[in-house]
């Protein structure tokens, strides 16, 4: 008996925790639905009697003459700096905690630890010495800038996440591979990365949505040619000559949200895979 009133509140706990993260995305999308006179006659959570895809061709296509004046120029934008801001950190991730974790080189444990420290510097603290050493190199506002700096401030979780994850693997493997004749590259390609398949899913959602969602980096080192979906969400929706299009900036909202909605959809059973991987240590 107890153990069925403790289901049956649990149960009506998610129902209510779930109820309250879907009810803003619901709200968002009744309101991009909506024309303005309907909007300002209130009614939050009522469904729009007039559904209109109005404001989400605006909020896409933008107002003016320029094509950079909506979302769709950086979408692409951010596809571009997303994809390399993923893959090649979550790799240079994977290889320092697989050096850290096997190859205890003299002074592994100082270098992990000043990696560490760096995780808890400000963001904003570093972001003029690192314009200042982009632009010595010529890559400030360049794409190649932006990934370089995702991949900077990403390495000390990814390489946590993934020094703790390879210690959990049989030292045993790495000895049998070693006396098998590989290096250091041949055993971290051929056996330590299909055996983290789990915790590359893991890295690589947290990084793309990480990446994703950016707006300071982005904004700051892009440069205009490259700025991202974040960026143009805020040109769109704090510009305004009049009055202020909540429907447009409801759909605008939800348009740039759509890239990490659909990675955990479609990713999230490898996300529980590689979180619940790493729980149980032998």
């Amino acid at each position: 008996m107890n153990a069925r009133i403790g289901r049956i509140g649990l149960l009506v706990f998610l129902a209510l925790a779930a109820l309250a993260f879907a009810a803003p995305l619901y709200v968002m999308l009744a309101t991009s639905l909506k024309p303005l006179e309907e909007i300002r006659a209130g009614g939050l959570f009522a469904l729009p009697q007039q559904p209109d895809l109005a404001a989400w061709r605006l909020a896409w296509q933008g107002d003016c003459a320029d094509a950079a004046c909506g979302l769709r120029a950086g979408l692409l934008n951010s596809v571009a700096i997303t994809l390399p801001a993923t893959v090649l950190p979550v790799l240079l991730g994977a290889l320092n905690g697989y050096a850290l974790s096997f190859w205890r080189v003299r002074g592994a444990n100082l270098l992990f630890a000043l990696l560490m420290a760096g995780a808890f510097v400000p963001l904003q603290v570093m972001v003029y010495p690192l314009v200042h050493a982009l632009a010595l190199i010529g890559w400030f506002g360049s794409l190649p800038g932006i990934v370089l700096v995702h991949t900077i401030f990403s390495m000390p979780m990814l390489t946590l996440l993934f020094r703790n994850y390879y210690l959990a693997v049989p030292r045993e493997l790495f000895h049998a591979a070693r006396i098998d004749g590989g290096g250091f590259l041949r055993i971290f390609v051929q056996l330590m990365l299909p055996l983290s398949l789990p915790m590359l899913a893991v890295a690589a959602i947290l990084q793309a949505t990480g990446v994703w969602n950016d707006y300071l980096l982005g904004l700051v080192f892009a440069g205009p040619d490259h700025q991202p979906m974040t960026v143009q969400l805020n040109n769109l929706v704090n510009t305004t000559t009049g009055q202020r299009l909540h429907n447009v900036n409801m759909a605008a909202t939800v348009i740039t949200a759509l890239g990490p909605l659909v990675l955990y959809v479609c990713a999230g059973r490898w996300f529980v895979r590689g979180i619940t991987a790493g729980a149980v240590k032998g």
